[in-house]
């Protein structure tokens, strides 16, 4: 309070934990929203970041099995020279780079 910072505010980007909203209801409960830049209304903002990596681990976990099955694909044709050149040359009788 001694430096104004409850004048200063606009909004506070936290991630989903819930802990944080109990944080904000004691940040308000000291800090008369009138104050704030925007009053209260947009003060505590979800952080987008942490929402999207939410979803995108989300997504992987499910497509995780075929990852891995890709993975075993290519250390296996990668192992060797021989089985490398092996690949190369059947990729060039299907016409594919």
């Amino acid at each position: 309070m001694d430096w104004n910072i409850d004048r200063k505010l606009s909004t506070l980007t936290l991630d989903n934990c819930s802990t944080n909203d109990v944080m904000i209801e004691k940040i308000l409960d000291k800090i008369s929203p009138r104050s704030f830049i925007l009053t209260d209304k947009f003060f505590h903002m979800r952080c987008c970041a942490h929402i999207l990596n939410l979803i995108v681990k989300d997504g992987l976990s499910i497509i995780s099995y075929a990852i891995e099955k890709v993975r075993e694909r290519v250390h296996y044709w990668t192992a060797t020279p021989k089985r490398e050149e092996k690949f190369m040359e059947t990729c060039g009788q299907l016409n594919m780079s």
